[in-house]
Formats: C-alpha cells, sequence, structure tokens
C-alpha cells in the first residue's frame, strides 16, 4: 500500500471495536479462506466488525483508498466472490447475534450469523423462518438473493419473509430499509444479491415449525430414474403444503440408515419433510413408495435443527465447487431424457443435482412485490453441483455441468435462473434472471451506489 494509505490503515485500526488484519499478521490466513477451496484470495486488508459502526468505517477507508470491496458472511459464494486480491475483505463472522421476540414472532441476525445460529436462536421457541440446507451457509448471502429451503413450499422464500434491514451503503451511511422507510432500497436487496451495501441486520418473521418435524428419505437405482421423475411430477404437487418433497440425484451415502450393499450407489432419491401431523407425513411417504417400491427408505421424527444440518458434513469446508441452476417450467419427459442422460456421466461421487418444486408458499408473493430473480409461476428450481475433495478432478466435473446445463436449455423457463445457483454471473444471465425488474434494479443501483463500490456479487453495473 502507498504510505497514505498506511496512514489511513493506522487511523482504521485505531477507530475499529473489531480488527483490522493485513497480510502476515496473526489471523490473517484463517479470516480469508473460503468455504469452496478452489478460491484463494488475498486482501490488502481484512476488516472484522464487531458493530455497524465498525461497517461503515470499512467502506469509507476503502472508497478512500481505491480499495475494491468483497463481503464474507458465511464465505459460500460459490465463485469465491468473498473475498478479493488486493482489495479490502469486511468479514462479517464476528457480527453473528441473533435476537429472538418470541410474542411477536420476530427475530433480528446479524449481518455475520449463520443458518445455524437463526435456526437455534429460533428453534428455542419453536419457531423458524425459511432458510437454506446447509447450516454453515451465511445469512445474508443466502437472503439478499432471495433464499429457499424445506420451508419454502409452507411460507415462502426467505425474503418473502423479511421486515427490514439495516444497510450501510456506499457513501458509509447507516440506513434502514422496510416498507415504510427507504422502500425502493428494501424492495431492491429482497433478491438483488449484494449490489446495494453491507447489511448488518436481517429482522425476519417466524412461524411455528418443530422442534420435531417428520424426515424420511426413499433411493431408487439408477435404472429407476425415469419412471421415478414421472411419478414424482404427478405426487408432489398433490401433497399437503406442509409436507415438503426434495428430489435429490445423488450417490447413496454410507450412513447407518442405509443398507451396505447401497453404499455409493448412483441412483436418485425423495426427501420428505413433514410439517404437519406425522400421519400426515406417514401418508405422503406411503403415496410415494406405492408409485414404486424404493431400493431403501429410512423415516423418522426429527429435531428441525438436525434436518437443517444433514447436509453439513457432504458440504464441508475444503472441497472444490462448481455450480449452474436453472428453472425447469416442468418436469417434461423431454426434460427427464435429458436429466437421465448426464447426471450419471458425473465422475465425483459428491456431485449431485436437487430440485425443489415451487409452488404454494412461494406463489403468494406478487412477482413485482420483490426483486427476486424468477417469476411467481409454479415451477422446479434445479441446481447442478459439482463437488469434489480434490483439485485435480474439478475440472471434468465442471465440463460435466455445463454440458447438463446445456442440453437442459431447451427445457428451461430462461436462460438466467436464481441468482444464487450462478457460479458464473455474466452480465447476460444476470440480466435474463431479472427480466423487467432489471430497469428497475439499475435505477436503484445508480442512487445508492452510483460508483459500483459493490461489485462482487451477481452485479448489476451502473
Amino acid at each position: 500500500m502507498t504510505q497514505l494509505a498506511e496512514t489511513g490503515f493506522d487511523a482504521l485500526r485505531a477507530a475499529l471495536e473489531g480488527l483490522a488484519l493485513r497480510p502476515g499478521e496473526d489471523g490473517y490466513d484463517e479470516a480469508r479462506r473460503l468455504w469452496n477451496a478452489e478460491h484463494d484470495r488475498h486482501p490488502a486488508v481484512i476488516v472484522r466488525p464487531r458493530s455497524a459502526a465498525d461497517v461503515q468505517a470499512a467502506v469509507r477507508y476503502a472508497v478512500a483508498e481505491g480499495l475494491e470491496v468483497a463481503v464474507r458472511g458465511g464465505a459460500h459464494s460459490m465463485a469465491g466472490l468473498s473475498s478479493v486480491d488486493d482489495g479490502l475483505m469486511i468479514d462479517l463472522s464476528l457480527l453473528n447475534q441473533v435476537s429472538v421476540d418470541p410474542e411477536a414472532r420476530r427475530a433480528r441476525a446479524a449481518g455475520g450469523a449463520q443458518l445455524g445460529d437463526l435456526d437455534a436462536a429460533t428453534q428455542e421457541y419453536g419457531l423458524a423462518v425459511p432458510a437454506g440446507i446447509v447450516s454453515h451457509t451465511g445469512v445474508g448471502g443466502l437472503t439478499l438473493g432471495g433464499g429457499m429451503g424445506l420451508l419454502t413450499r409452507l411460507h415462502g422464500l426467505s425474503i418473502d419473509n423479511l421486515e427490514s434491514v439495516q444497510i450501510v451503503t456506499a457513501d458509509g451511511s447507516l440506513r434502514r430499509a422496510a416498507a415504510d422507510e427507504n422502500a425502493d432500497l428494501f424492495w431492491a436487496v429482497r433478491g438483488g444479491g449484494g449490489n446495494f451495501g453491507v447489511v448488518t441486520e436481517f429482522e425476519f418473521r417466524l412461524h411455528p415449525a418443530g422442534p420435531i418435524v417428520n424426515y424420511g428419505i426413499a433411493f431408487w437405482g439408477a435404472e429407476q430414474g425415469g419412471e421415478l421423475f414421472r411419478a414424482a411430477r404427478e405426487v408432489i404437487p398433490a401433497l399437503p403444503r406442509e409436507v415438503n418433497v426434495m428430489i435429490a440425484c445423488l450417490n447413496a451415502p454410507p450412513a447407518p440408515f442405509v443398507p451396505e450393499e447401497h453404499h455409493f450407489k448412483l441412483g436418485y432419491a425423495l426427501v420428505v419433510v413433514g410439517f404437519g401431523p406425522p400421519e400426515q407425513h406417514a401418508e405422503a411417504m406411503e403415496r410415494l413408495r406405492s408409485t414404486m417400491p424404493p431400493l431403501f427408505e429410512f423415516s423418522t421424527p426429527m429435531p428441525y435443527v438436525a434436518v437443517q444440518q444433514l447436509l453439513d458434513e457432504p458440504n464441508a469446508w475444503g472441497a472444490y465447487h462448481y455450480e449452474k441452476g436453472t428453472y425447469l417450467e416442468a418436469l417434461t419427459d423431454e426434460a427427464i431424457d435429458v436429466i437421465m442422460e448426464h447426471f450419471p456421466r458425473k465422475t465425483s461421487p459428491l456431485s449431485v443435482s436437487l430440485f425443489y418444486h415451487l409452488d404454494h408458499g412461494y406463489l403468494e408473493t406478487a412477482d413485482d412485490a420483490t426483486a427476486f430473480s424468477g417469476q411467481r409461476s409454479e415451477r422446479y428450481a434445479m441446481f447442478v453441483i459439482a463437488t469434489t475433495p480434490v483439485l485435480e478432478a474439478l475440472e471434468a466435473e465442471r465440463t460435466w455441468v455445463r454440458t447438463f446445463w446445456d442440453a437442459l436449455r431447451p427445457h428451461m423457463v430462461n436462460i438466467g435462473s436464481y441468482v444464487n445457483g450462478m457460479a458464473e454471473p455474466d452480465a447476460a444471465r444476470i440480466q435474463a434472471a431479472y427480466g423487467d425488474k432489471y430497469a428497475k434494479l439499475l435505477e436503484i443501483k445508480r442512487k445508492y451506489d452510483p460508483d459500483n463500490v459493490f461489485r462482487r456479487n451477481q452485479n448489476i453495473r451502473p
């Protein structure tokens, strides 16, 4: 850094309640580490704020020194956008507090909280907010893009349950954005990603859920896949909204409930989570089972927080990842044929493809009410995710994902997809994802971040 930056850094460090780190200092290497091991970034400065004022100071410093800004919440950005070479990383991990008002059914989550923090705090009162399915994901990145998970069928997306945010914008101001204050900014952060500032607090509406839910998984072999998908497309939409079913293309895990002869077998699973009475879940499992007997199944009551952690280990830090997502309006015979042809071509047993059926709660927020990158019509959200423990195997898996995705293009709603599922957020796909909302997002971006300070994201370029 220049002498001016050196002087500014000393002043920044002195002003912070939290930490400011440079290369070589204690804690620097741990703070710069990202979940996706493919990305090895070296920021010039890392700020670990303990307050919103610290975030303001970091943003002002970065702007003054001309440093590119990256924001690290859970560090799960598939594209490695949570950090930056030679710029300033704002690592929010010390801002992870969650407070709950059970009477008002509201939760306030600081900007660096993880889903596990949010689930643990809200489940003390038998409450929850729709969120993702890996508990070490950051609340911030997930929510700003939309946020879908096991409760989406019942209560919509994370952003559909967002009441307000506290956000530091590019000029260093701390603003409240809600329906009654900075309403344009509130519209934009509900789906517009990290384009508009650093959110230091999220306020969510909560819903009764758990603490015990009903969990089930049934698995079919590779040769049964086409038949299973055709059965699932009939059964899943007819199930009660309290029953969420995720379709997973995967290798059977070496779990205790999986017969040993099926360990690592390529196939297809239905993951069934029931938030209603046990009888309702049992009936749903029976309907799915009766369409075609699975190779094995497992069903049990389970704490909601435990269900939310089931995918933590397969998605542990230190592996190499790549992802492309899309929306399918329907599981047509032609789309199923593509899935059956391309999914088995993967080479890593950790790579998967996941399908959410979006209906009920997802449809109950008007399409133009938020900036979310997906029209509010019934559809499937599909994610093709490459994961490998070694870098040498990543390129083959990346090619598999891209080829699979390209083959599905004739069956997609559009090429844009859900912005949280873009490992390569190129401008054309981003604009296609937002469609008619893009012009409004561009106008709001120009208002709050005309110099594109916050550009390490699915960027809306002013």
